[in-house]
């Protein structure tokens, strides 16, 4: 029979990590399982990416988080994650896809994976939402040259690169591709830079705009991506740009798929937001959690690595008050 563990959690992420060290302290059996690496969202960060938080607001568990800057790089947080699960000797099962979820009879949880099944008596979801990108839903949207994800501008030196979209991931690619020599067009649907973007980056992309490094299309929005060419609509009509590459910096979602799977239900309004409580973190199946991101729904910028590791304490306590 499989072993049964008193907690399981879905997504080794900083959050999902944070729960695993609370239940550990706690003396609790459980384990994490990861579709991908170690914080695997963090691991497909661009390379070179700066975060918007100082180094001690990322720290889980009060383990020092040093680094260069007071502003930790991408290298920087994957090393140290990945020092502390290690340190700490946590149960991560990386490279498993969870398949089913569901409540047995006994109120336990039966959980079957890409590698194997588990058994559980409380069950956290944290799967946060990089891994899953918004489409637009577009013809050519497939094709090879469109990306949905930004690694290294390298690549697209000396390419005409469109980037959609204004906000942090979007900014961000258009000054490393434009430093590394690509022609860089951007198409805005509204009619300035995001107002959410880092403030210490919003007035270089604002300056190259301005100068004419960087082409921005404002009020636009993209119609279709052809091979070498795409079109996009404006307040003048359609217009036709040539280019070599197509990112598309539009945002991410939650894994909607497993959290209906799991029995988790939703508000009634427009970011889908998950129906939990706000106390707890507990969802409308008893048992069942969520922690980090995934609590906003489509609501991506509610919920960062600050304002969630205390998650963990939180759903920990929930369940030991039950016991």
């Amino acid at each position: 029979m499989d072993k049964k563990y008193d907690l399981i959690i879905v997504g080794a992420g900083p959050i999902g990590i944070a729960c695993a060290l609370e239940a550990q302290k706690r003396g609790w059996s459980c384990t994490i399982i990861e579709k991908g690496t170690l914080v695997n969202s963090l691991y497909h960060y661009p390379k070179g990416m700066q975060f918007f938080s100082s180094s001690d607001n990322l720290e889980l568990d009060n383990i020092p988080f040093l680094c260069k800057e007071p502003k930790p790089f991408r290298s920087e947080a994957l090393q140290y994650y990945r020092v502390v699960a290690q340190s700490r000797n946590l149960n991560i099962k990386l490279f498993e896809r969870v398949n089913t979820t569901h409540k047995t009879p006994d109120g336990n949880f039966s959980i079957t994976t890409s590698k194997g099944a588990y058994r559980c008596s409380n069950l956290v979801i944290a799967t946060g939402f990089y891994d899953y990108s918004n489409k637009l839903s577009i013809p050519g949207e497939e094709l090879e040259h469109v990306r949905h994800y930004f690694d290294d501008a390298h690549f697209y030196a000396n390419q005409r690169v469109a980037i959609v979209g204004a906000n942090n991931s979007a900014v961000d690619a258009a000054l490393q591709c434009y430093r590394a020599g690509a022609k860089v067009e951007m198409i805005i649907r509204g009619d300035s830079i995001g107002e959410r973007v880092k403030y210490w980056v919003r007035p270089e992309i604002i300056n190259r705009i301005a100068d004419g490094s960087i082409t921005a299309h404002y009020q636009s929005h993209l119609k279709e991506i052809h091979d070498d060419h795409l079109l996009i609509s404006t307040e003048n009509g359609t217009e036709k740009l040539d280019i070599h590459y197509v990112l598309l910096m539009i945002g991410y979602r939650p894994d909607y798929d497993l959290l209906k799977q799991a029995g988790v239900t939703f508000e009634n309004d427009t970011m889908q937001t998950p129906k939990y409580d706000p106390e707890t973190l507990e969802t409308e199946v008893k048992g069942l959690f969520l922690a980090g991101v995934v609590l906003g729904g489509l609501k991506t910028n509610a919920w960062f690595i600050d304002n969630s590791r205390d998650h963990g304490v939180k759903i920990c306590d929930a369940i030991q008050k039950r016991a």
